[in-house]
Parts: C-alpha cells; sequence; structure tokens
C-alpha cells in the first residue's frame, strides 16, 4: 500500500487529513512562507486528537535555508520542546551559502531528534548537484527526502525523482511533493514506483486542506 502524506498549516486541515485517510500529517505554520515551525501550544492542544503520525516543521523563518547560529540553537530547543509532548518526527533541512548540504548542522539535529525520524524537506530542491546531495542527505542520517525532482512540481520532476528513487536504492524514502494533486498522483506512482507522496491538499487558495481532494488523493493513490 502506497501511504499518503497531508501538509497541515491548520488544526482543522490536521483532522481533514485523518478523515480523509491520510497516513501522516507534516504540520506547518505559514503556507505563504512555504512552512514555518508551529506553535507549540497548537500542537499540545491537538495532538490527543490525531492517531496517525505527526511530523512537525522546524524551520525559523522563511527565506533561504542557511541559518545563522542563533537560529540554528533555536531549532535545537524547539525540537528537545516538541519531543516532550510525543510527536513523531521532525521536518527539517540545512543549507551551506553555496547550496550544498551542510552536513554538520543537518546530522546535529539529527542525533538530537533520534529516536525520531526526520525528513530533509523542499529545501533539497534548491542544491546543484542533486545526486551528491542525496547521498549527503543519507549520510545525515535522514530517514526520507521530500522533493519534487527539483523542478517546480512533481510531474516535471518526474525524471528527475525516478532517478533518484534509483539511487536511493532503499537506503532512504523519496517522497515526491510540490504540486501533487489528485488529477496526477497516478501518473507520479506509476512514474515513480515511491512509497510515500505528499500533498497540501489545498484546493481554493485557503490555508485549510479540501476533504474531497483528500480522499481523492488516497483513492487515486490505491486505487
Amino acid at each position: 500500500m502506497k501511504k499518503l502524506e497531508i501538509a497541515c498549516f491548520n488544526s482543522e486541515s490536521a483532522l481533514i487529513a485523518q478523515q480523509g485517510g491520510a497516513d501522516r500529517i507534516e504540520f506547518c505554520a505559514n503556507l505563504k512562507e512555504g512552512g514555518t515551525t508551529p506553535d507549540f501550544e497548537t500542537i499540545k492542544k491537538l495532538l490527543p486528537e490525531i492517531r496517525v503520525d505527526l511530523y512537525v516543521m522546524i524551520r525559523p523563518r522563511g527565506g533561504n535555508f542557511e541559518y545563522s547560529e542563533e537560529e540554528f540553537q533555536q531549532m535545537k530547543a524547539e525540537i528537545r520542546e516538541f519531543k516532550t509532548i510525543g510527536v513523531n518526527g521532525f521536518v527539517f533541512g540545512i543549507l551551506n551559502h553555496d547550496k550544498s548540504i551542510n552536513l554538520q548542522q543537518n546530522t546535529e539535529l539529527v542525533e538530537l531528534a533520534k529516536p525520531l525520524p526526520c525528513t530533509f524537506h523542499r529545501a533539497f530542491d534548491q542544491v546543484q548537484d542533486v545526486f551528491l546531495s542525496l547521498e549527503k542527505v543519507i549520510q545525515c542520517g535522514f530517514s526520507t527526502v521530500l522533493t519534487s525532482g527539483t523542478m517546480p512540481n512533481v510531474v516535471e520532476g518526474i525524471t528527475v525523482l525516478k532517478q533518484l528513487e534509483t539511487k536511493a536504492d532503499n537506503r532512504i524514502t523519496i517522497m515526491p511533493g510540490g504540486g501533487l494533486r489528485s488529477s496526477n498522483i497516478r501518473l507520479v506512482k506509476e512514474q515513480t514506483r515511491a512509497g510515500f507522496y505528499h500533498s497540501s491538499a489545498i484546493t481554493d487558495g485557503s490555508e485549510t486542506a479540501n476533504p474531497e481532494e483528500v480522499k481523492a488523493l488516497k483513492a487515486n493513490l490505491n486505487g
């Protein structure tokens, strides 16, 4: 069975995702910024209602993925805090100034998050050398990398996604995401053969998942 992760930007979306059959929730704040660390109290209040895995985005601000020492310490503090309330994993990604993977900082956060798994988010789509970067993400200890295949969306990135899936060789999960909808998820599934897929299921310009879109994504994924 293929699995579906829904990116949620409010508690209502998380409940919609769960009811629609999502296998995992990625919870973030600030859709317009591409996702930042959510409010601690919001997650603490939501968790008792969620039965599927919930991963939390750790990203101190929008913009680039190169962080100051102060921002890095903030990320560490957030991971420590969220671990105390029983989230299931984390989503983050740190690049160097030249858009390469920051081995030291990413590894430090992955180690801090243990035993919880970590996803390297779509900062991956900004890297210069995609296959070298994949090896570095694996080296850091991530369990998953979320990517559109370095293209504006997953359909345009299918060729790279297929190559990443081959090169990953079951060492890490390649999770297609970025413009993934119920209308194209079958194509992406057939072409990439990935195990996990990522979508916000937002269809109306709001910040809330569409219940019918979540159901359609799940149905087309395993139909």
